[in-house]
């Protein structure tokens, strides 16, 4: 793990250290900051922020709002993982909670977190993200293995109400039921310290998504669960940073980030195998549903995301069948 130098820092006896990472979002970085002042009087959570770079003043805020957190401002925009490991190679607490600036914790949140987290073989907690508005954000993904992508494509997950709940299927999840899960994504995770330290923390190859998917599955192969927390409630304005910087290429370079993590664990076969599979299962979604679209407008909407996902597809197996550099 690696960042850049930081001095000054304080020393805290709380279980929690945060790591907020923010990129010109300062009025969500406010609030964010807002939300952990109670845990810090608490003495629940010390507080970082590392600030990438932003040009909206975001670091100066940070100060302004929340004097009792360290604030680094790093020297150009890291990424989310080496900007959390940083945080990380610089404190000694036995929990971590990886944040973008766009969340805001609700009351009794990270206590839930902890409480989820007391079994010994949980190696992170992932909250209840709700999106503004107050619907819940589809937040816990089955890991991208061929059998799924096969299964997926196939439609088999229609069959069977049970195993797509299970796969944690956006649409057909219960986002009420704690559970054991795959993997969750980035936005706010509680991390058990030394689990974190084991798997080698963010890999920081991965600068802008799949860094949580990929954490996942080093945790998992390392024998720790990741759980989901329904009680532990936190507030996402999801896409706040990644939108203006990515646009619409944001879903591309989700996916391409994906296949890049697939590769890397799983081997250059499986990538392909899965790339191809999803390239072929978007195909044959529109063989059907641009007709339906000629046909019925309530068509058109899903037609045209199909066809965004096909793009998406077939870049990300591009770039599994050459190997990825950013």
């Amino acid at each position: 793990m690696s960042g850049a130098p930081v001095s000054g820092a304080p020393v805290s006896g709380a279980p929690v250290t945060v790591a907020v990472v923010s990129w010109n979002t300062r009025e969500l970085l406010e609030r964010c900051l807002a939300s952990l002042a109670p845990e810090v009087a608490a003495g629940r959570a010390a507080v970082w922020v590392v600030d990438n770079g932003s040009s909206d003043g975001s670091a100066a805020a940070a100060r302004r709002a929340a004097p009792w957190a360290q604030v680094v401002e790093a020297p150009g925009n890291l990424g989310f993982g080496t900007a959390v490991n940083l945080v990380a190679a610089r404190t000694a607490s036995p929990w971590l909670l990886a944040a973008n600036a766009d969340v805001a914790l609700r009351p009794g949140a990270l206590q839930a977190l902890l409480d989820a987290g007391r079994g010994v073989d949980v190696g992170c907690v992932a909250p209840r993200l709700l999106l503004p508005g107050g619907a819940t954000e589809h937040s816990v993904h089955p890991f991208p293995t061929l059998a799924l992508s096969l299964a997926f494509n196939l439609g088999l997950h229609r069959l069977s109400p049970r195993v797509a709940e299970r796969l944690c299927l956006e649409g057909r999840w219960d986002p009420s039921r704690p559970r054991r899960v795959p993997w969750a994504i980035g936005a706010c995770l509680l991390l058990r310290r030394h689990a974190f330290d084991a798997a080698g923390g963010f890999d920081e190859r991965q600068w802008m998504y799949a860094e949580d998917l990929d954490l996942a599955w080093r945790l998992r192969d390392l024998g720790f669960a990741v759980r989901f927390e329904p009680r532990a409630l936190v507030d996402h304005q999801s896409g706040a940073a990644t939108a203006p910087a990515f646009g619409a290429g944001t879903r591309t370079r989700f996916m391409r980030e994906t296949y890049r993590v697939l590769r890397r664990r799983r081997g250059p076969a499986t990538a392909l195998s899965v790339a191809a599979l999803n390239v072929l299962g978007a195909l044959l979604r529109l063989s059907w549903m641009v007709p339906a679209a000629l046909i019925l407008r309530r068509w058109r909407g899903p037609a045209r995301d199909a066809g965004w996902w096909l793009v998406a597809h077939l870049r990300g197996l591009a770039a599994a069948a050459r190997g990825y550099t950013r």
